[in-house]
């Protein structure tokens, strides 16, 4: 895993690994994702899942849901911190819907436009 600067170009080829338990987002997630120059390494609909794509690696940084599938995305974004991978997270309810414990990652609302996706990612990296 490489971790990229805010000094790159835009974020052509960032390797994104996208958690998102609802199906027609996540594709929409993955389409701006894709219009942005980035390549999605992988996408996860439940904690389990994820967990397997954050072991295997192959990507720069994470955009987390902050519920999957009921639960909580915390083991997802722990085990990211562990590694020094960089992440964002993306809730419907803003900063008032993200625990405590995940409030010094960069957030995104949800719905977002791919100008706000491109910024908070490049938050992320920074």
């Amino acid at each position: 895993m490489t971790s990229r600067g805010p000094a790159r170009e835009g974020l052509q080829g960032l390797r994104v690994l996208v958690v998102e338990d609802e199906g027609p987002v996540a594709m929409l997630i993955e389409d701006m994702l894709e219009d942005l120059g980035c390549t999605v390494v992988g996408s996860a609909a439940s904690v389990e899942a994820a967990m397997r794509l954050v072991d295997a690696g192959g990507y720069d940084v994470a955009l987390l849901d902050v519920n999957i599938a009921g639960g909580s995305v915390l083991p997802v974004a722990e085990a990211l911190r562990r590694r020094g991978a960089p992440y964002a997270i993306a809730s419907g309810y803003g900063p008032a819907g993200v625990p405590d414990s995940l409030r010094g990652a960069p957030i995104i609302q949800k719905p977002f436009r791919s100008a706000d996706l491109e910024a908070v990612l490049g938050q992320a990296l920074a």
